[in-house]
């Protein structure tokens, strides 16, 4: 089969791999139908997530069709169409009955990661039962590739962290496809005020689309003060920051009100400051988490039922075999007004 295959920073190449098999008898093997590419894709391809080997298919999102499955497989079958989670869960361990399914001690995040990922023809997709869900006769199949991480990780790592509430002021730094999603779910909470800050024209004029009220371009304006300006120089309720880079995070530390949540989704390679001089006495509080798409479900049926849109994130589309092509337009989003994009192996 052909598989796109990361060799080190800045390096990977779509070349010819063996077609999974089963390794173990929950497992099952999927006809990859629909992919996509995710941020955190690129953070591995800078080099930023260190247990990406040398060698690795990358990507852990898509929807597909099932081509084998485990003996003790029984939830699933041969030619069952499925939704593939981004996070592997073994329903057993200690953190899987906690649902911190992103830290089983025989899964979490492993797709793309630890083992071979969705950026492929076929995939391997281990605790087959607990990491697939089945795709119902004529879903759209693209809107839910959104559902195998940006969705719940916007909504679990974002909007769930960040305790958002019915009237509060929240700001989220970051208007890529996490941030959006932040976006859209946090309105399940009807926040009376949403600050979307980003440096992309265009991605900021699709947030108000979505719902955003204000929206601030980092690089013309000193968002500090204009998130202080909004805000009677109280700050914000909840600030999500959705870039993993130094300075949003400390953006984010600085526009936090007395007594707010400070959410982090963002993959962060480098070392960030922790401004504790201005925030010791704040009442402060800043969480951290990996999605354990223990929403999923719940974010399955808005879907389902049209109360949640998450297909206008889609801005372009390949197939599979163009995968090149579209790595160099998700990597220059900014010029490509690309969002999420859908690679199509049919």
């Amino acid at each position: 089969m052909k598989a796109l295959v990361y060799h080190g920073p800045g390096k990977k190449s779509w070349e010819e791999k063996p077609k999974p098999e089963l390794k173990e008898s929950t497992d099952a093997v999927v006809k990859i139908l629909k992919t996509t590419i995710c941020g955190t894709d690129l953070h591995i391809m800078k080099g930023d997530v260190p247990t990406v080997t040398d060698g690795r298919i990358i990507g852990h999102e898509g929807v597909g069709i099932i081509e084998e499955v485990g003996a003790a497989v029984t939830n699933f079958k041969k030619g069952d169409h499925v939704l593939i989670s981004c996070i592997t869960s073994c329903g057993k361990c200690e953190y899987c009955k906690k649902q911190m399914f992103s830290h089983c001690e025989k899964g979490g995040w492993i797709l793309g990661n630890l083992i071979d990922g969705t950026q492929a023809e076929y995939v391997r997709i281990p605790y087959a039962d607990n990491s697939l869900y089945p795709i119902p006769a004529g879903a759209d199949e693209e809107a839910l590739v959104m559902l195998s991480d940006i969705l719940p990780t916007g909504y679990e790592c974002g909007v769930l962290s960040g305790q958002v509430k019915p009237g509060d002021t929240i700001a989220i730094v970051g208007a890529g496809p996490i941030g959006l999603a932040a976006l859209l779910t946090s309105q399940f909470y009807s926040p009376a005020v949403i600050i979307v800050i980003d440096q992309d024209d265009n991605r900021l004029n699709i947030a108000k689309t979505f719902g955003a009220t204000h929206i601030i371009n980092s690089e013309n304006e000193n968002a500090v003060e204009k998130v202080m300006s909004l805000t009677n120089n109280k700050g914000v309720d909840v600030a999500i920051e959705a870039v993993g880079i130094p300075p949003t995070f400390e953006l984010c530390e600085a526009i936090i009100g007395a007594g707010g949540h400070l959410a982090n989704i963002g993959v962060h390679g480098k070392s960030v400051t922790l401004h504790m001089e201005s925030l010791w006495s704040r009442n402060v509080v800043i969480t951290t988490r990996l999605v354990d798409t223990v929403s999923t479900p719940m974010l399955f049926k808005t879907v389902k039922s049209g109360k949640l849109d998450p297909k206008k994130l889609i801005t372009h589309r390949f197939k599979l075999d163009q995968i090149a092509e579209a790595y160099d337009t998700f990597e220059n989003a900014a010029k490509e007004k690309a969002l999420k994009i859908i690679l199509t192996n049919e």
